[in-house]
């Protein structure tokens, strides 16, 4: 994923050269600063987010926002066609990622199931941050919240074969670090918020399940 939006944004940067350099020879002409030109850094980074396969849903709201807020910039559309709007597509782009969504993420969820978790840990940060380390223990789930706050989960050195994590981030952030030959499978629900994965993740026994819910906050995987 992150070598696709590297290669995307590889080839963003060579159209915007080869654009100034026509220009420059007087082949084509273009104004870079055209009414609304500062919606392309809304409209761009979340398409290349989204061909990456980062935060469906909220990568498409911001596109979505970003278009209409060039059409209003341009005279095409009204500025108050576009807020009657924003509900009711937001709801919509919300509700068929759900449905969809459920259907991808089925498998995993039947995994989940058949670990058959009970006593889950449970830990909260609202207005501060936490520091897990479960270093030479035998980790088996867990319950991540933070709500205006931090948590930073360390399993590198955690023992386990699969184990369960459920990470809720509301308005606020939640890292969790997992050891090198691990695999991660996420399941998630982001709105306006989203699960970035950076393990790179290849066929293993050690399996760790991920529940992960976002609003207006980031989960991360390292």
């Amino acid at each position: 994923m992150k070598k696709n939006g590297n290669v995307l944004w590889g080839l963003v940067f060579i159209i915007l050269g080869i654009f100034l350099a026509l220009r420059a020879f007087g082949i084509f002409e273009f104004n870079i600063f055209f009414d609304g030109f500062w919606t392309l850094f809304i409209i761009v980074p979340c398409f290349i987010d989204l061909c990456s396969g980062k935060n469906f849903v909220g990568n498409l709201i911001g596109i979505l926002i970003g278009v209409f807020l060039l059409l209003a910039c341009q005279g095409l559309i009204d500025y108050t066609i576009l807020w009657k709007l924003f509900l009711p597509i937001v709801l919509v782009i919300v509700g068929l990622s759900l449905i969809f969504k459920d259907g991808l993420a089925k498998k995993i969820k039947k995994e989940m199931k058949s670990l058959n978790i009970k006593d889950n840990r449970e830990y909260l940060a609202t207005f501060s941050s936490q520091k897990l380390d479960f270093a030479n223990e035998k980790f088996t789930n867990c319950e991540l919240t933070a709500v205006f706050g931090g948590i930073k989960c360390h399993l590198e050195k955690s023992e386990f074969q699969k184990a369960y994590i459920k990470a809720n981030a509301i308005f606020g952030g939640v890292t969790i670090f997992v050891p090198s030959d691990c695999l991660v499978k996420v399941v998630s629900t982001s709105i306006f918020g989203g699960v970035t994965n950076k393990k790179s993740n290849g066929d293993s026994d050690k399996v760790l399940y991920i529940e992960a819910t976002c609003l207006f906050g980031g989960i991360e995987i390292k």
